[in-house]
């Protein structure tokens, strides 16, 4: 054998051993990540007296759907997840329509304080959505939208749009201009350029953006806690209700936390293609 033949055959081995390695380490990430969602869906079918026991069995022991009669009946579900969905969506079509726009803008015009409103967009993110609370509460308070969703779905958008204007811009700057302006040569105006030329491309972006806000808006507590009374609260607050000064029922929790998942696995299902396309179109330079 040729020294060629052997330093080709070391190659392969080791390639291989390292392509093993990461096999590996994608498997542990994926049972580290994955195994909190087994748990739930675990304790949601598993009868309620082996949720509490001192010493829980990793495999199911049972198997029974009366967690889930005991989720529907504790307190109203259909309710707070209405209320959820309204809130996610109204989110979700009011940060599109403003961050493409605002994206737009800021990504093709030349305007005098760009850089400042980019700086800003992104210090925005940086504030921990704790600190405010009090002066959003007392804001909303003086606006009468206290306890209203209208005031919830405008806090929403506070800390949602800032990520999906910045999200959105990469987006739209790594589509060429050149398109744009030869859609022009033709005949289109910059409002149809943008419809019929950058609208299809920046799409999967688009649906990977509003995944994202449909998500965060779905599953945010601490303001809808603190801001909605308990006849409008939302289906995260409403998990709350398993929680009584007589201990925790975790199974009918688990069982409502795996009802609320639904809706975000349905979606997920729904634009998965098109939320893969848009996450690595935005790394790749156009």
């Amino acid at each position: 054998m040729t020294s060629t033949s052997v330093a080709a055959t070391g190659g392969r081995a080791r390639r291989g051993k390292s392509k093993l390695g990461w096999n590996v380490l994608g498997l542990l990430v994926f049972l580290v990540a994955g195994f909190p969602l087994y748990w739930m869906l675990d304790t949601a079918f598993k009868p309620a007296k082996d949720a509490i026991d001192p010493d829980p069995s990793l495999f199911p022991t049972g198997f029974t759907l009366d967690n889930f009669r005991r989720a529907l009946d504790i307190a109203d579900f259909w309710g707070p997840v209405g209320r959820s969905l309204i809130v996610a969506l109204s989110v979700v079509v009011i940060g599109m329509v403003v961050g493409v726009l605002a994206a737009l803008a800021i990504s093709r015009f030349a305007f005098r304080g760009r850089k400042v409103v980019i700086v800003g967009i992104l210090a925005v993110q940086m504030i921990p959505l704790v600190a405010m609370i009090i002066p959003i509460f007392l804001l909303l308070n003086d606006l009468e939208q206290y306890d209203k969703l209208t005031g919830l779905i405008i806090t929403y958008l506070t800390f949602i749009l800032p990520f999906t204007v910045w999200t959105l811009r990469g987006f739209i700057v790594n589509i060429p201009r050149e398109l744009e302006e030869a859609a022009m040569v033709d005949g289109c105006s910059r409002t149809g350029a943008f419809i019929r030329v950058v609208f299809p491309l920046l799409a999967p972006g688009m649906v990977a953006t509003s995944v994202y806000g449909f998500i965060q808006a779905w599953n945010e507590y601490i303001y809808a806690l603190m801001l909605l009374s308990q006849k409008n609260q939302t289906a995260t607050v409403w998990l709350g209700n398993f929680t009584t000064k007589h201990g925790t029922e975790y199974a009918p929790m688990m069982a409502g936390a795996t009802m609320m998942a639904v809706p975000i696995v349905v979606l997920f299902l729904l634009v998965q293609r098109k939320m893969a396309a848009g996450l690595t179109a935005g790394a790749v330079k156009g």
